[in-house]
Parts: C-alpha cells; structure tokens; sequence
C-alpha cells in the first residue's frame, strides 16, 4: 500500500488548483514527480493517483454526472491532452463492474468517445502511458487537472442507476447485447441507422430540395417509430419503460436560440427539455426511442442552419457597424420557431395516418399518446420541481429573423412528399 505522504501531497496538488496557486501546483507536482525516480516510489505515487482518481469519478456518478456529460466538461475547460486522460479515468472506474449492471447508454457514450482500456489489465492507465514514453512530470500535471475538475463538479440531476446498480435490459438479459453501442431495449437500430443515413445526405447535400426531402423523411420515420413503441408498451406493458432523460450539449456563441431549436425538437417528438445554461446542457425527458430521435434530429439540424446562416456572410448597419451577432441570433431564433411548426406537422399528419389504418381501434391511440405525454411531464416535475420558464432571447434584427425562417421553410417537413420522394430514389 502507498504511504499517507503522496495522497497528502495529491490532495494538496488539488487544493493548489482550487485556489489557482500555481506555483504552489507546479511545486507539488514536481515533488511527486521525483518520488517516481525510484520503482517503489512510482508505485506509491502512481497508487495514489490512480485509487484517488477511481474516488473521484465515483462520486461524480453519485453526483448525477455520466460519461458524456464529463467529457463535455473536460472539452469546455481543459486541454486536448487532459480530455484524453478523463476518458482512461472513466473507463477504468467503469471496468471495475459487471458489464450488465451498467446503464447500456453509458457505455454507448464511451464508445461514442472513443473511451476503452486499451492497456493490459496487469498495469494502470498511468503505467501504461508511462511505458509508451511519457515523463512522470507531464502525467502528473495532466492527471491532478483532471482530479479537480473531477472533484469539483457540482451536483446535477440523476437520471439512471449507478454503475454496479443497473439490471441488465431485455436484450441483454437474452445474451444479445454487448458493452457498448447496442441500441436501448424496444429501439429498433435499423430504424435508427436508416435516420442516420437520411440526416447525414441532408447535411451533406449543397441542395435546399434535396436537404429538405432527406429531414422530412428522418422525422417521419421517427414520428412512426415513435407511434410504433407506445402501441407495442399499450400491448406488452412489460415491454416498455417510463420515461428517461438524456443531457444534449449547447454551446456558445448563440446558446439562446440553440436552446429554442431543441426545445422545438424535443417538444414535436413528445419530450420536454430542461437548460441548465451555466453548464452547457439540455436535459431531455421522454421516452428512450423518442429521446434517440430528438439527439439525431437536433445535432443534424443544427449542423443545417449553421451551414446557411454562415452561407448568409455579415451584416452591417447603414453607419458600416457590424450587425452579424444581432443577425446570427435572430436568424437561429426564427429558424428554430419555425422548424418547430413543421416538425409537429408531421408528427400530426402521422399520427393521424396510423389513427386512420388501425380503423376504430386507432381511436385508442390519441389518449395513449396523451398518456405518455403527462407521464413525460411528471417526471419533468419529479426531477426538477423548481423549473422555470424563461424566454431564451429577443429578436433583434428583423431581416435575420426573415431569412431565418424562410430558410426554415425551405426545409419544408412534408412527411408525404418526403415519402414520395424516398420512394422515387429506391425505384431509380
């Protein structure tokens, strides 16, 4: 076991850090560093690291956070090379339990991240990266950063078991299902790979008929996916979960108006979302197929409108004074709006569509739908009891709200006609 001295002196690195001394940091990290001069000493040292790191990560679970929402903290305040090490950091901790009493979800993120143990289970992350030939100086001052951010972290919401505490899914449970990147139980992942490919040629395309045609046919395969599950719940109860939340980032510049775009997504597909602006995120309430459509939809819309409001150059006033900032906002602010309106078009026109094929007993399925709606809505209030409704931002330059939402009308979300269109590209 490793002495008192070197975690005395780790906890002493971080509280340098918290009090932003760096010099005293940088002195610390030093001392530790010459301890690693000798095989006993690197042991001691390395030990201290690594179990406080485990420690660490621990109670950043128990404070709510997941894999992604850590990342997204590591990629706002630390560097390239730190972000790497939080990702070792977490999948160690992770690899500490059975792979079924984890949240699939969360190691779907950490292979999103790239995130593995990729060293041999014989060695630490830190001896490893030791061994490919970093200095003990480097490591350290990357690791003890990564400890406070780690440490630091405020308390958020918990929206799944901790690792060690999940019971395996249905999948999982009849041998399906792997660590990392197998869809949620009830999730159809052919489904959702053909979403996929469909937002991915609409962000591609330099073709405003094309674009529209592939978001339109996205959102209705995902209005009927969605349809789909909450029929299959109605049938096999068993068979379905309540509702789940799902942290999406928003960033800066233009955080406001990307908050109204997924708000405006999460609501047309039957979900509620909550910002925490102060930390860069949404939280997604819904259904878990649901909240998969409002993440691809969202990041792929978002891709869109940047690429045409960018397309639209700078604005300046009649004093040659820059307006883009004012234009900019208010261009995403008129586009989320109006995406907003067409994509709960669809979700309408869908549902009535399915009401109309199942024949009388489609009756049954507006109050289904309804049903599901105020359980999403329960869990908002369960979660966040002091949740407020807040305007995310005035318009402030009347052209960019124009062209704003015309371009949104050009990305006209007409289930029918994207139907339609699909259907013209198989046959061709």
């Amino acid at each position: 076991m490793h002495s008192s001295t070197e975690s005395d002196l780790v906890a002493l690195a971080v509280r340098a850090l918290g009090a932003r001394r760096a010099r005293a940091f940088d002195d610390v990290v030093v001392a530790l560093a010459q301890r690693c001069d000798t095989a006993e000493g690197a042991r001691a040292v390395g030990g201290a690291v690594v179990e406080s790191l485990r420690a660490a990560t621990t109670g950043a679970w128990e404070r709510g956070w997941q894999p992604a929402d850590v990342h997204r903290m590591a990629v706002r305040g630390l560097g390239a090379d730190e972000q790497v090490v939080v990702l070792d950091v977490m999948a160690d901790e992770l690899d500490r339990y059975a792979s079924t009493t984890v949240d699939p979800q969360w190691w779907s993120q950490l292979e999103t991240l790239q995130g593995a143990v990729w060293w041999p289970r014989s060695q630490t992350w830190l001896d490893a990266r030791r061994r490919r030939g970093a200095d003990w100086l480097t490591l350290l001052t990357q690791a003890l950063t990564v400890l406070h951010l780690l440490q630091t972290l405020p308390g958020i919401e918990r929206l799944s078991p901790l690792p060690g505490t999940a019971t395996a899914a249905p999948q999982a449970a009849a041998g399906g299902a792997g660590r990392a990147g197998s869809a949620p139980a009830h999730v159809d992942s052919r489904i959702l790979e053909r979403v996929r490919m469909l937002l991915a040629k609409a962000e591609s395309t330099t073709f405003a008929a094309e674009a529209e045609t592939f978001t339109a046919g996205a959102q209705a395969l995902m209005a009927r996916h969605s349809i789909d599950l909450a029929l299959l719940s109605a049938r096999e109860p068993d068979a379905g979960e309540g509702p789940r939340g799902r942290r999406i980032g928003i960033e800066t510049p233009y955080d406001g108006p990307k908050a109204s775009l997924l708000t405006a997504v999460a609501t047309a597909n039957h979900c509620r979302m909550v910002w925490t602006r102060a930390l860069g995120f949404g939280t997604v309430v819904g259904f878990e197929g649901d909240l998969e459509s409002v993440e691809l939809l969202f990041t792929s819309l978002l891709v869109q409108a940047n690429t045409r409001m960018l397309a639209e150059g700078s604005r300046e006033d009649h004093r040659g004074r820059s307006r883009t900032r004012a234009f900019r906002s208010s261009f995403l602010t008129a586009y989320a709006h109006r995406i907003g309106e067409r994509l709960r078009e669809v979700m309408d026109a869908e549902t009535d569509a399915a009401v109309s094929a199942a024949g009388p007993q489609g009756q049954a399925l507006v109050p289904l739908l309804a049903a599901r709606t105020e359980e999403v809505e329960a869990t908002v209030g369960e979660w966040f009891p002091s949740v407020r409704t807040k305007s995310t931002g005035s318009v402030r330059d009347a052209e960019g709200w124009h062209v704003g939402r015309a371009a949104a009308d050009r990305a006209s979300l007409d289930g029918a006609g994207a139907r339609a269109g699909l259907g013209r590209r198989r046959r061709g």
